[in-house]
């Protein structure tokens, strides 16, 4: 049972490592609480954004700053699933042979899938088992994941030149899709003399530790939620489906396939996390407004004529969070 000692030590632990990542990453706040809520919710989070905007940092600092392992995957067409899961090895004691399992990067608490869409289709599914499961099984063996654990995937959407697009399944396994955009001036020059005076940028450290960050997950976890909200959360995911009668003209037109039930799952958990972070008792409209977008931009696949004629799922969204009331 969560108690108020478990909840403030909780609460102070996260307050601690968002101001720390923050003092390393300039600006995108909505990036820092999209990790910290994936951390929290046992997620994982896609990363979108153009190379030198500090995607890798921003997962080191966060890592560095918990105390927790982080594993670097750099993802190219060469890679094997076997590179990232490991393999069987042949070793020899006292003249006899046998297999022994050695453990790939993906053996960590914070991995970084780092340019995840170079890679064939075939490896990025490497991930998914970790991803969903906490496990690893290579041959007859499955192997648990040490929590807390999470998967930070970068992609670049400029450079589709030698890319492949990630499955389908691959998408809806991440909680949260975040851009991660250009600077405003003001934060480049900062980022400018955090890089180049001194001894230039040096990873937080803090008090918090592994069984912080599992505490902080349990008490996100049994924040309520009214059952008004659960029920428009639902509301929300059925009017991205093409046959529901919540959905807008352009779910309809354009739209193939809508967000999953993990999506509704992911929403709520993002929504209780959110309210957390805030020191709030409850789940409030707010937070489930400032979680949707992030939470469906991946999930929606749009349809051949929504493909053809360069439909965005964002002007999408917008349409559906328009078209569903608070209240039923």
């Amino acid at each position: 049972m969560i108690t108020e000692a478990d909840f403030q030590r909780a609460s102070r632990a996260m307050s601690a490592l968002q101001q720390a990542v923050g003092e390393v990453i300039v600006g995108h706040e909505d990036v820092i609480r999209a990790t910290l809520i994936a951390l929290l919710c046992r997620g994982n989070v896609l990363l979108e954004g153009v190379p030198g905007l500090g995607k890798t940092l921003l997962v080191r600092a966060l890592a560095h700053a918990t105390g927790l392992r982080f594993s670097r995957i750099q993802f190219t067409p060469d890679l094997m699933p076997a590179d990232i899961v490991g393999t069987d090895i042949i070793s020899e004691t006292d003249g006899r042979r046998q297999f022994q399992f050695s453990p790939g990067p993906i053996f960590a608490n914070v991995v970084l899938a780092d340019e995840i869409n170079r890679a064939t289709p075939k490896t990025q599914s490497a991930l998914l088992e970790a991803m969903e499961e906490r496990t690893v099984t290579v041959g007859t063996h499955t192997y648990a994941l040490e929590e807390p654990y999470v998967v930070l995937a970068t992609e670049n959407p400029i450079e589709m030149e030698g890319t492949y697009p990630l499955p389908e399944a691959q998408l809806d396994r991440f909680m949260l899709k975040a851009i991660v955009t250009f600077p405003e001036l003001d934060e480049l020059i900062e980022i400018v003399a955090r890089n180049t005076e001194g001894e230039g940028i040096r990873l937080p450290r803090t008090e918090v530790s592994p069984q912080d960050v599992l505490l902080a997950r349990e008490v996100a976890r049994q924040v309520p939620i009214a059952e008004g909200m659960r029920a428009y959360i639902g509301r929300l995911v059925a009017a991205t489906h093409p046959s529901s009668l919540l959905s807008p003209t352009s779910v309809r037109d354009y739209i193939g396939y809508g967000a999953s039930p993990r999506a509704a799952i992911a929403l709520t958990l993002a929504s209780k996390a959110n309210a957390f972070l805030d020191g709030q008792a409850h789940v409030r409209p707010v937070d489930i407004e400032r979680l949707f977008r992030p939470v469906f931009a991946h999930r929606l696949i749009l349809n051949f004529r929504g493909e053809s004629e360069g439909i965005a799922v964002d002007s999408i969204l917008d349409d559906v969070w328009k078209k569903v009331p608070l209240t039923s």
